[in-house]
């Protein structure tokens, strides 16, 4: 029986027309399926006992929402009838080992599990964790932010719940007087407990609850905030950035939702990088690290334009769910002739559905992901932006070594 890496460089290299060239050279092929790579984001499910459900796979679960337009490919039938047959008595067969079996069918090393809490079945050395710290941003009484919309209110609901769970934690059972207090006994002791947890990131959904545009504030205008005298707002810029500075200080990278996101209420524009870039640009935050998930889409320009920024790093998840490989690869061809050392290989694995569970969300998106790499290298080599050989390096460095270095792995 083929390697299943090997099934995917024969997918790779297939589809090509009479005379055509393949859209991607065969040895190029070859050797993106080989590499181990490590999967910058994705939000694996626990294997649990018959009748439980796993629930902390996201802070902000999308799938009890108002319906959106999904994506042609996301859409029921697209995928899933080639990965449902056999798929219950592998999970019996393979049991808790078989979210690692996964990533071995992926020829995936390492993923990154953006998920509440780890668990058995899911942890260290295959999975590393990376917490959200959304709900620290808002102590306040959200009633108002949460009566926007449908999206809102069942967002802010959840992290309150969270919220809660970090005051519980820290052994809190109300919120401190001061925002002094509640920086020192509530918010640095939850990332250092997240830290000592196994910790590699900290993952911001802020996008789905408001504009990524985090003003400097100073924390005079951020204690009047907290003590209801000043905009809400200001308390949680001042409080993202205190977040961010004290996972530079842990050695943790922040992660960041960057992309339009699929619900019905999403505010696109809020979205946009660029509006990052004050934060990129701030001294007190250049040692900490930014990861723009998912890559900005549909603002993939202008995200390219802030990979000069020392301290900002991007990912391609979802958009290789999502977007055709050929268009995909015209993006990535753009920030490999860039900054190719801050561009990293992701799924987004996710349930997204009993359809389409994490496991063929993760494999449906690496090969995609491998495609579109494959062809934007190949079409590098043609026309001789690059040789062969830096082509394979190019590879192994989006692959895998630009996340084996960003989080000593």
């Amino acid at each position: 029986m083929k390697k299943p890496w090997v099934c995917v460089a024969l997918l790779l290299i297939s589809g090509s027309c009479g005379h055509a060239p393949p859209l991607i050279d065969k040895d190029l092929a070859e050797t993106i399926a080989g590499i181990k790579a490590i999967d910058n984001h994705a939000h694996p499910v626990r294997m649990m006992p018959k009748g439980q459900q796993d629930r902390f796979f996201d802070a902000l679960p999308v799938d009890n929402l108002e319906p959106a337009s999904d994506p042609l490919a996301m859409r029921p039938g697209a995928f899933a009838k080639q990965f449902l047959n056999g798929k219950q008595s592998v999970m019996d067969a393979k049991g808790d080992s078989y979210p690692e079996w996964v990533l071995d069918q992926m020829n995936v090393d390492v993923m990154l599990a953006n998920r509440v809490e780890m668990g058995k079945s899911i942890g260290p050395p295959r999975f590393r964790w990376v917490p959200y710290a959304d709900a620290l941003l808002f102590p306040l009484d959200n009633t108002a932010l949460a009566s926007v919309n449908s999206d809102r209110k069942a967002f802010f609901a959840l992290e309150d719940t969270l919220r809660a769970r970090y005051f519980q934690e820290c052994g809190a059972t109300a919120r401190p007087a001061t925002l002094s207090e509640y920086l020192t006994k509530i918010v640095t002791p939850t990332l250092e407990r997240h830290k000592q947890g196994g910790a590699v990131a900290e993952k911001f959904e802020a996008a789905y609850l408001r504009s990524l545009a985090f003003d400097a504030v100073t924390k005079e205008d951020a204690e009047r905030a907290y003590n209801g005298k000043g905009a809400y707002k200001q308390l949680q810029d001042f409080l993202f950035r205190y977040i961010a500075a004290e996972c530079g200080r842990l050695g943790m990278a922040v992660h960041l939702h960057t992309m339009a996101g699929p619900v019905r209420y999403f505010e696109v524009a809020g979205v946009n990088p660029l509006l990052l870039e004050p934060v990129l640009n701030d001294p007190a935050l250049s040692k900490t690290r930014f990861v723009m998930i998912h890559g900005g889409w549909p603002f993939t320009r202008e995200i390219t334009a802030l990979l000069t920024k020392p301290n900002a790093y991007l990912d391609f998840s979802e958009q290789s769910m999502v977007i055709d490989p050929p268009i995909l690869a015209r993006t990535i061809r753009e920030w490999l002739s860039f900054v190719p050392e801050k561009v990293l290989f992701a799924t987004d694995a996710y349930p997204f559905s009993d359809e389409m569970g994490w496991e063929e969300s993760a494999w449906i998106g690496a090969r995609r992901g491998r495609e579109a790499l494959g062809i934007a290298l190949t079409e590098m080599v043609r026309d001789g932006s690059v040789t062969r050989e830096r082509a394979k390096e190019l590879a192994r460095t989006v692959m895998r070594e630009n996340a084996r270095k960003l989080y000593g792995l």
